[in-house]
């Protein structure tokens, strides 16, 4: 991966390499724009397993301190559980300091104002500001911050998950699943393992260490989950469930050993909380065309909106959307906190799963069937994928002809990025904004098509890219 000098600054937060795009001074700064910006108030503080992040909590808690917040520190804890913790305690906001699924060299800060609510829009400008000014309300010295731990975040976010209504616990204990975990030895292993036992089932812990020694790719992709197919092919297992490093996301393993992607957790968990309640979804422009079928399934409105969890949630406050997330395994339970939370999608999966009284495959086999191929172009800067989407931009709209009949040969679409459109197939291009990459979506009938789409956009990529190196 190219090595930046900057760190990336997005919806998702702040995140750089360690040491290389994120040093301590900018995670004070940012801790000094955070704590300004919430007024010196009270601030819940977690963080991942990352063997960077004790580093980046005493950075974080310098910041806060000089502007006169209480720090309430709930120690080591999935994101999820944080901004649960914030919004239970009513605190003004939390840092949670994770590079979440980005590579173990990685790390970063994600906020969240009050009561654990996602910084919308204007909140973002405002905090940047801040940051970018350097206009902090540094306190005095005898009106600095102060610190407490609380040590229940855990068990008030399982809590949580016990009371949901659609939570049978009765029927899902008499069931015994065996289940296999892979927590990738990030955050997750603190809370998954207790709630799957507290569930009844019978737990196969994989990668369960959190030691911060990832022993797998922070993403759990399904290229990279072979140690947990395997565990579930060995063991018998009903079901795998792999986290990401700060388990907002989870990913399912069928019980015939198949790793599944992210499309298909926000798919399965959409189709059962559907049935439980009626409303509208909200997911990203590159989420599966799965949801499409499953929204008029069951009379549904499908919102889309830009990648990234803070626009899926202002969204689905916009709608009063009853269920919500991407296609990454990342759902979002209004009824729980307006966060991704890969905890509470292991309950409703499970649930499902018992409910459903058959196998996982079966699950699988029943739901409408597309398939996607997502790749991405490694790019020297932010500033270069800027530029070489504005090209790529003007180069499709070249392309977009209408025919004698009237009709387009694609649709293109600028929620997000470039997303060209056909009726039984799309194609998206973006800057990501937690990696110095252009990521490419794809999604068709056919595996072979879906690829085909993508090398055919990358190849495009590729082209304009030599033409911003020669300027």
């Amino acid at each position: 991966m190219p090595k930046t000098q900057d760190p990336i600054i997005s919806v998702s937060g702040v995140r750089g390499q360690v040491g290389v795009s994120l040093d301590m001074r900018t995670i004070t700064r940012f801790a000094l724009a955070f704590g300004t910006f919430v007024g010196g108030k009270t601030v819940v503080v977690g963080r991942d397993t990352r063997t960077s992040s004790p580093m980046i909590r005493h950075a974080v808690l310098a910041g806060l301190f000089a502007t006169g917040c209480k720090v309430i520190d709930v120690g080591l804890c999935p994101t999820p559980t944080v901004l649960l913790t914030a919004k239970t305690l009513d605190a003004q906001g939390s840092i949670t300091i994770t590079a979440s699924h980005n590579p173990v060299e990685w790390n970063g800060i994600e906020f969240a104002s009050e009561s654990g609510r996602l910084l919308t829009q204007t909140e973002r400008e405002e905090l940047t500001h801040i940051y970018e000014t350097e206009e902090f309300a540094l306190s005095t010295w005898n009106k600095l911050g102060t610190f407490e731990v609380y040590e229940d975040a855990v068990n008030h976010h399982l809590k949580h998950i016990h009371n949901l209504p659609w939570l049978d616990l009765d029927l899902i204990q008499s069931t015994k699943l065996k289940v296999a975990l892979d927590c990738g030895n990030g955050a997750g292993c603190v809370i998954s393992p207790i709630l799957l036992r507290e569930l009844g089932c019978d737990v196969v812990e994989v990668n369960c260490v959190p030691d911060g020694n990832f022993n797998r790719s922070a993403e759990p992709t399904p290229d990279a989950l072979s140690e947990l197919c395997q565990t579930v092919c060995d063991t018998g297992a009903d079901i795998g469930f792999a986290h990401d490093g700060d388990a907002d996301r989870v990913v399912i393993v069928t019980d015939c050993g198949t790793a599944l992607s992210g499309e298909w957790t926000l798919a399965i968990v959409a189709d059962f909380i559907l049935q439980k309640k009626k409303g509208d979804i909200v997911a990203t422009v590159s989420t599966s065309r799965m949801l499409d079928d499953i929204a008029e399934k069951h009379g549904a409105m499908l919102h889309r909106t830009k990648v990234g969890v803070g626009w899926v949630v202002e969204k689905m406050h916009e709608v009063n959307a009853v269920i919500g997330g991407e296609g990454t395994g990342g759902i979002i339970y209004p009824s729980i906190n307006h966060t991704t939370d890969g905890i509470t999608s292991i309950a409703a999966i499970v649930q499902h799963l018992v409910e459903s009284k058959s196998t996982l495959s079966d699950l699988v086999e029943s739901m409408p069937k597309y398939e996607m191929c997502r790749k991405k172009l490694e790019i020297p800067s932010q500033t270069v994928a800027t530029q070489l989407v504005e090209l790529a931009l003007e180069m499709y709209k070249k392309e977009v002809r209408t025919t004698g009949t009237g009709e387009r040969t694609f649709n293109l679409e600028l929620t997000d990025g470039i997303k060209r459109a056909w009726e039984d197939r799309w194609v998206n291009i973006r800057k990501s904004g937690t990696e110095p990459v252009i990521r490419v979506f794809s999604e068709a009938p056919s595996e072979s098509e879906a690829e085909m789409l993508c090398d055919e956009t990358l190849k495009n990529l590729k082209m304009l890219m030599k033409q911003i190196n020669l300027k």
